[in-house]
């Protein structure tokens, strides 16, 4: 049954890490995206870098997020003392990008709604 278990959470943590993955290229792309989109048509604005800031901010959050509950997975199925310190560096280094990324997202939601008050008067 042991055996089993550990198969089964080698493959939720090769998907944890895929979906990963697939989330921050998609943020890249999409952040990329607005970007070309407003260099093309010359109307490149700090509001428009904003949201492409956000777009990949967002998307490098919920991937962090998703790499930290892989890696305690993999933890799980071999407990070693080396193994938890690695999981412990990883995590408090994924932990504090990802809190810095969520603080920047903030600043720049701030910012973006200073830049366009407008949005925020039908809600």
């Amino acid at each position: 049954m042991n055996d089993v278990i550990k198969i089964i959470v080698e493959y939720v943590v090769y998907f944890l890490e895929g979906f990963a993955a697939i989330l921050i290229v998609i943020g890249a792309f999409q952040a990329a995206f607005v970007f070309l989109k407003r260099a093309v048509v010359g109307k490149y604005s700090l509001r428009e870098i904003t949201t492409g800031r956000l777009k990949l901010g967002q998307s490098l959050s919920l991937g962090l997020g998703f790499l930290i509950g892989a890696d305690i997975l993999k933890s799980a199925i071999s407990p070693g003392w080396e193994e938890i310190g690695k999981l412990g560096a990883v995590v408090v280094i994924r932990a504090v990008v990802n809190y810095l990324l969520t603080w920047e997202m903030r600043q720049l939601e701030n910012r973006n709604d200073e830049m366009c008050p407008a949005k925020n008067e039908g809600t």
